[in-house]
C-alpha cells in the first residue's frame, strides 16, 4: 500500500473519535504485520473495493469497546456489549472509514466500502493470504485500538 493511502485513515480515525466518543486517539508506530496474526476481542470488519482493494480491521478489548460505546451514548453506562453498544462501535468504524473514503476521494482515489461486521471472540487469528497488512496503532488512554489495512496489490 502506497504511503499517501495511509494518512486519511489515520486522520479519519482521530477526528472521529474525538468528534463521536470524545476520545484522543495518538498514533502509534505503524508497522506491517504477518498473516496470520492474533487480535483482540473484539473485530469489526470492513471491506474495501475500488482503488484500493481489501479489508479494515478494527481491533479491541471488550473492556475498552463498552467504555467507547458508552461515550458514544452520552455516558450511558454499558456493562456488558448487548445490541446497541455493538452497533454504536460497529457505526463508529463505518464513519471512520467513510470519512477516509472521503479524504481518499478528494485526492483522486476513489473507494467503496462495505458495511461494518463486528466478530467477538477469545483467542482471535486472522489469517490475510497474499494481501499485506499495516498495523495503524491508535493508542487512546491505556488501551490500543488496532487499525490493520490489508490489501491486494495491483
Amino acid at each position: 500500500m502506497k504511503v499517501e493511502y495511509i494518512n486519511p485513515f489515520i486522520e479519519a480515525s482521530q477526528t472521529v473519535f474525538k468528534q463521536i466518543a470524545s476520545m484522543e486517539a495518538k498514533l502509534g508506530k505503524v508497522y506491517l504485520k504477518t498473516s496470520p496474526y492474533r487480535s483482540e476481542d473484539i473485530v469489526i470488519m470492513v471491506g474495501l473495493t475500488g482503488k484500493i482493494r481489501g479489508q479494515a480491521n478494527f481491533s479491541m478489548r471488550k473492556e475498552f469497546a463498552m467504555r467507547l460505546a458508552s461515550n458514544m451514548m452520552m455516558g450511558m453506562p454499558v456493562t456488558e456489549l448487548d445490541d446497541m453498544s455493538k452497533s454504536a462501535i460497529a457505526e463508529l468504524a463505518n464513519m471512520i472509514m467513510g470519512n477516509a473514503a472521503m479524504l481518499l476521494y478528494n485526492k483522486g482515489i476513489q473507494i467503496d466500502i462495505t458495511p461494518p461486521t463486528l466478530v467477538m471472540g477469545e483467542n482471535l487469528q486472522i489469517t490475510k493470504g497474499r494481501m499485506t497488512t499495516i498495523c495503524i496503532p491508535l493508542l487512546v488512554g491505556d488501551d490500543t485500538v488496532e487499525l490493520d489495512i490489508s490489501t491486494e496489490e495491483d
